[in-house]
């Protein structure tokens, strides 16, 4: 099939222009199964002709779509004003080949088959298509890049593998361990998520007894949501993912607003708690973020064997079944999910056999960072709940001029949240900051 040409459209005061490229599944093997790779070039309206550089962005994720321009956060009009800018929906999202339950069903009960397929959709493999991707739009000309949470250890990745491609970077929320295993950033991530349990239930004291009522009444009933699966205590807990953000922290207390109503033979948890809790919790917009979420952080000769399922232990505030007052998880993924979200059953296999990998290759080049000559800058946030702070100034020091701008005044989507994140960015990165 030949390659679609691609398309322009006008929207909302701007000119968008769709690409979608075929890329080697293994970049190894470039005549090899081929994947298709989709992204949206986007340049504001009476500037099309105009010779603008091109930005990059990188979503955050693993398994998380390009923004759309009609929800945008605060940096792309920004972006605009110097930029084209190029979304990419990264291998396995969006309009790029799909890789969910109902694609790797072809694999069959051949576990091992599908997480081979799935091992090439981390960040090397990401900033391959990406290099294509730039060939494609504008030959051998490098172009810059904005790395959002993963997609700044996406950053990282390209600046050892392929720096000729680059101009400069800009990371928000996104200075990975280079060196640390999985249960290393597990580890501060546990410690970082309590300070943000206590910081949620100082705000809304009362969303304690709340809390701990809902959890009391999930083990105790067969509480179903829309869906039909049953909603556990456990899968209750995960909803803390949402304290990591500025724009979702307090989404928590209004969905637990709704949570109790009078039912014939007492209180029930009502379908409008049920419909958002299932909302919030369910995998099935994102798989990759599951499957991929510990092969991220995988390197060398180690399995990431489950990492936030046993390093969760070392840390009893989250048992669920204690009877001390509940405490939310955060950015983890656990086996058990696979067992409990329809979305993830079908890929339980493969997420097993991925887990028990050990022949993982590097992803940062440790040498070439130390020796980078790309302007990198970086905003690191004081209390990302997210990425360690310590793990990010280490591996600042560990890239030759690597700038950062460390603030307390934003979370993890804070470039998405205020416009002037980008702002301080640039200036940083013209020496005006």
């Amino acid at each position: 099939m030949p390659t679609p040409a691609p398309v322009t459209y006008r929207h909302g005061g701007l000119v968008c222009t769709d690409h979608t490229l075929d890329v080697p599944l293994d970049h190894s093997d470039p005549e090899g199964p081929a994947i298709a790779l989709f992204a949206r070039e986007v340049v504001a309206e009476g500037r099309e002709h105009e010779d603008l550089p091109r930005l990059l962005w990188l979503q955050g994720g693993p398994g998380g779509r390009a923004e759309r321009p009609n929800a945008s956060g605060a940096w792309l009009r920004r972006a605009l004003t110097d930029y084209r800018v190029v979304l990419l929906d990264q291998r396995g999202t969006g309009r790029s080949t799909p890789a969910d339950r109902r694609t790797l069903a072809r694999f069959g009960t051949d576990h091992e088959a599908a997480a081979q397929y799935l091992a090439h959709f981390r960040a090397d493999s990401i900033v391959r298509d990406a290099e294509l991707l730039r060939r494609r739009l504008q030959g051998e000309q490098p172009w810059s890049v904005l790395g959002q949470s993963f997609g700044g250890f996406t950053t990282l990745t390209y600046l050892g593998l392929a720096p000729e491609g680059l101009t400069r970077a800009f990371i928000t929320g996104g200075l990975p361990t280079l060196t640390g295993h999985a249960d290393d950033v597990y580890r501060a991530a546990y410690a970082r998520t309590l300070a943000h349990n206590e910081l949620y239930f100082d705000r809304y004291p009362g969303d304690q007894a709340l809390a701990d009522a809902v959890a009391a009444h999930l083990d105790a009933h067969d509480v179903r949501m829309p869906t039909g699966e049953r909603l556990t205590v456990r899968r209750f807990q995960t909803l803390g993912i949402n304290f990591g953000t500025s724009a979702k922290f307090d989404a928590l207390h209004y969905l637990l607003e709704t949570a109790f109503t009078r039912g014939a033979d007492g209180p029930e948890l009502t379908d409008t708690f049920l419909r958002g809790v299932d909302a919030a919790v369910s995998f099935a917009e994102r798989p990759l973020y599951a499957v991929l979420h510990e092969p991220i952080y995988a390197q060398g000769g180690r399995a990431t064997d489950w990492s936030a399922h046993r390093v969760r232990q070392e840390f009893p505030a989250f048992d669920g079944t204690a009877g001390g007052p509940l405490r939310f998880t955060g950015e983890m993924v656990y086996p058990w999910q696979f067992d409990e979200d329809p979305a993830l059953v079908p890929l339980r296999g493969a997420a097993e056999a991925l887990a028990a990998r050990t022949d993982w290759p590097p992803l940062y080049d440790l040498d070439r960072l130390a020796a980078n000559e790309v302007p990198v800058v970086a905003a690191v946030y004081q209390d990302d709940m997210f990425v360690d702070r310590e793990h990010a100034l280490a591996t600042a020091d560990a890239v030759r001029g690597l700038r950062t701008w460390v603030t307390d005044a934003y979370a993890h989507d804070g470039v998405k949240a205020d416009a002037a994140v980008l702002d301080r960015l640039l200036a940083m990165g013209r020496g005006e900051a």
